[in-house]
């Protein structure tokens, strides 16, 4: 699976007023990294269906990435009621799942 964005993203006030867990995933489609990411991101977001995800096409541009100062792909932001509380950035597979983990306890 390829990573593959949300047609419309929020925009970072929707997502400082969201509710509950949400990942939001950032990368876009020619980076090597999300695309071998993805099939990890999918099987968490699979495991973890409470965390509610969203993905991100970033790059010059795009504001929003720069809101959370995103310089590299993927990077993976978790925010709980709207209050980021980890982010990762090109993850591996044990530290996505940790992140997984712990925002759900």
């Amino acid at each position: 699976m390829a990573f593959e964005p949300d047609q419309t993203p929020p925009t970072r006030d929707e997502l400082d007023k969201t509710t509950g867990t949400v990942v939001v995933q950032f990368g876009t489609g020619w980076c090597g990294y999300c695309n071998r990411f993805a099939p990890i991101f999918e099987r968490l977001v699979k495991q973890y269906p409470d965390v509610q995800p969203i993905w991100v096409e970033d790059g010059p541009g795009r504001v929003l990435g720069r809101t959370f100062k995103v310089k590299l792909w993927p990077t993976l932001v978790f925010l709980k009621d709207g209050k980021v509380v980890t982010q990762l950035v090109r993850p591996t597979e044990a530290e996505a799942a940790a992140a997984f983990a712990e925002i759900t306890s």
